[in-house]
């Protein structure tokens, strides 16, 4: 069954409420009373289900279902739709550290392609099998590039995308939903059924982590060079402190399918999905607490704007959050596109 990221939850079973100490819940004070969420119509283009964002320098760019990209040079308060030549669902999007370079990944086994920044793409590869999904994209420079999706799919390139090269890093047919970058290189995926792994050599091998659960994983966030935030079905969340060689498990609120991490400038961590709700963290990822605000629909991505607003992309697509890196005053928010 082919997945599009973030909206693909199985039954849920209960589990017990979780409990956050007083002095756990008083440092974010500051960070939940600014914390707010309202879906306001853009008049640039219509509501679209958007999958994924990245910066590409002072611009984000999002892409979404019918093979949607948007680009936003103002952190998020307006859009400009660009042309991807497809109607195929784009779930992952990355861009080199030079941000020009970028590749868009989605259904039908495409792979997009810009030289410049996002305002124009190409179709730069297509499997024979359009029943292939990919699900996520990693750039690593202009020339080291890997996309990974669903049943194991495992591309990568060493040449900007000239050529593409299928891997087989699991032994299984496991969904690959993300795969996410270290700050000191070192890159992991995650996926389905327990599945974690990392690479410290830039992909070339995968190591098999012990895995604290055997549900899907949607994401695996650094928050450091040790230090690692692993999350996905049921509100599942754990945390290791060895690069994953150990994991500890953290407890959330509410039994979500959680599909979004983040941890902004101002060192807070967010946690989001498909329940409408969302959970914040300022210690690091070792105590969660709910937003007050419940968020009008289910979130895929989180990404903090060149401004420090942090944007919330999902069913309503592009949504401003009442939220600022530098926690200096509140944002009004609008949606779009």
């Amino acid at each position: 069954m082919q997945r599009s990221r973030g909206f693909d939850d199985s039954s849920h079973r209960p589990r017990d409420r979780a409990r956050f100490p007083s002095w756990a819940i008083q440092p974010i004070v500051r960070f939940l009373v600014l914390f707010g969420a309202a879906a306001v119509a853009s008049a640039e283009s219509p509501r679209v289900l958007l999958l994924d964002a990245a910066l590409a320098g002072s611009e984000i760019v999002a892409v979404g279902e019918g093979g949607t990209i948007v680009r936003s040079a103002d952190s998020g308060g307006s859009w400009t739709p660009a042309s991807s030549f497809t109607t195929a669902t784009l779930t992952g999007i990355a861009f080199a550290p030079d941000s020009l370079h970028g590749w868009a990944v989605g259904h039908d086994a495409l792979i997009l392609a810009t030289s410049d920044g996002g305002r124009t793409w190409q179709k730069q590869w297509q499997a024979k099998n359009l029943e292939l999904s990919f699900l996520d994209v990693c750039a690593l420079d202009a020339q080291r590039v890997f996309a990974v999706g669903a049943f194991g799919l495992f591309l990568a390139t060493t040449d900007g995308g000239k050529n593409w090269t299928t891997r087989r890093v699991l032994d299984d047919d496991m969904h690959l939903n993300r795969i996410t970058r270290g700050p000191t290189g070192t890159l992991y995926l995650a996926g389905e059924h327990g599945t974690l792994r990392r690479s410290t050599d830039a992909g070339a091998t995968w190591t098999r982590l012990d895995s604290p659960y055997d549900g899907s994983f949607y994401g695996i966030l650094p928050l450091g060079p040790r230090t690692l935030l692993a999350y996905g079905l049921r509100g599942r969340v754990f945390r290791s402190t060895d690069d994953g060689d150990g994991w500890e498990p953290i407890k959330i609120d509410r039994p979500m399918l959680i599909v979004a991490a983040l941890k902004i400038k101002s060192g807070a961590l967010m946690l989001a999905g498909q329940s409408r709700a969302l959970f914040i963290s300022a210690d690091d990822g070792a105590t969660f607490s709910p937003s007050p605000i419940n968020f009008s629909s289910a979130i895929a991505e989180l990404v903090e704007a060149p401004d420090g607003t942090v944007l919330a992309f999902g069913e309503a697509g592009a949504t401003r959050l009442g939220v600022r890196s530098d926690v200096a005053s509140p944002m009004s928010a609008r949606s779009a596109p």
